[in-house]
């Protein structure tokens, strides 16, 4: 990783007192709004509704009614026995596989449907990778009664074939992205365009802590809920806090959500996992912290996969949900400043990882998951008796598809 920072304990004081992003919607040096002119109404009017809304004290209770009661909050906190006896460690689950649609995924969804009612649009558009949060945009628009688009790249719609399906049932219209790369990059891409096309009266809802700001800091307020239940059920269960919270990386949004709330406990390390695929060069993993330099992408400066004239590269990974080029801007603050760091899981050791908590915990879980295990693995292995607490971030049916294609 490229970025450096002079005054990372300034920045981090910042983060933890609430003070970034700040007014410019900047984490330090990265963050921000660079977006084309048709949209710099929309997005300015989405900022007023965040500021009016998302704090108020209606709107919450709206939303808290909704994450108990439908959504499913809050989320239990599983120790893992066998896990722990086999990796010597003492392992925690934090199971948003058990939220509603079987992802964290539900958490922003809701919430930004909410939020868009509010706002008074007509119709919601959304982008997807591994389809949950096309699901999660699905549900929530039908619950709250707004017609949703969902756009999809077309590679994206093969391997994750049982979630069109689920969208489409769910009252949602699934665009196949035919262009560019045809996964999520791609989808974000048009989802973009048709925002642009329609801007007054259409709501994005973005599904990771990406694009130009409010949405970074909108999709980590409303995933936060995971890193402060488990934050409580941790000193309630385990009697302590954590060594180590451990999260896979795609956009980031599980992984900001359950960090978020760890920041300010230094005792506490922050380890997010990104695909590594099956090879360190371009275009053969996603690990854009890792591997990745600043520069613009979606509407937002942070860290990307590009080569040395700027150019976004294709990105490879078993896991849809992990497909992307880029990263929220709040995790490459956290990796230029040191708060958290960053690995890599391959695609093989992801699926070692899936088969090896299939077997000793029952759980199947998604294969984006399957890099936080591999990555907590690895951290038990240098870290006898560690406590460790891994994000859950979704369920594993959805990749029934590619998982037959490798014998277990």
């Amino acid at each position: 990783m490229n970025a450096t920072i002079d005054n990372a304990e300034q920045l981090l004081a910042a983060l933890v007192a609430g003070e970034l992003p700040d007014r410019n919607g900047r984490y330090g040096p990265f963050g921000g709004r660079y977006v084309p002119e048709t949209l710099v109404d929309a997005f300015s009017r989405l900022e007023d509704g965040v500021n009016r809304w998302l704090h108020d004290a209606e709107f919450r209770a709206e939303l808290q009614m909704e994450l108990r009661h439908w959504v499913g909050r809050p989320t239990p906190l599983s120790h893992a026995p066998r896990l722990s006896r086999e990796w010597g460690a003492e392992v925690w689950l934090k199971r948003e596989d058990l939220a509603h649609t079987g992802a964290h995924k539900i958490n922003n969804a809701i919430g930004q449907a909410l939020l868009a009612r509010r706002l008074g649009v007509k119709r919601i558009v959304a982008e997807t990778g591994a389809g949950q949060h096309g699901v999660a945009s699905a549900a929530a628009c039908a619950r709250v009664g707004l017609p949703c688009e969902v756009y999809m790249g077309e590679i994206d719609m093969a391997r994750q074939a049982p979630n069109v399906d689920r969208m489409k049932r769910l009252g949602a219209r699934v665009v196949a992205v035919t262009s560019g790369d045809r996964t999520l990059r791609a989808a974000i891409d048009e989802s973009m365009r048709e925002w642009v096309s329609s801007p007054s009266d259409t709501y994005y809802l973005l599904g990771s802590a990406v694009g130009g700001h409010p949405y970074p800091y909108l999709v980590r307020e409303l995933q936060s809920v995971i890193g402060r239940e488990a934050r409580q059920q941790m000193i309630d269960q385990a009697g302590t806090l954590p060594d180590v919270a451990v999260a896979c990386v795609g956009g980031g949004s599980n992984a900001i959500g359950l960090f978020h709330p760890f920041v300010d406990a230094a005792s506490v390390q922050l380890l997010g996992v990104e695909a590594g695929g099956h090879g360190s060069g371009l275009g053969e993993h996603s690990a854009t912290v890792v591997h990745g330099s600043p520069g613009v992408l979606h509407g937002t400066y942070s860290l990307l996969l590009h080569d040395a004239d700027g150019q976004i590269q294709e990105t490879h990974s078993i896991s849809a949900g992990l497909d992307y080029p880029g990263v929220g801007p709040e995790h490459a603050l956290l990796a230029a400043t040191g708060r958290a760091s960053y690995t890599v899981a391959d695609d093989a050791t992801a699926l070692d990882a899936l088969n090896e908590v299939c077997a000793l915990e029952g759980i199947l879980v998604a294969l984006e998951t399957a890099h936080a295990f591999a990555g907590a693995r690895e951290f038990a292995r240098a870290n006898p008796g560690a406590k460790i607490l891994v994000g859950v971030s979704g369920r594993g049916d959805k990749d029934l598809g590619t998982l037959l294609e490798h014998s277990v």
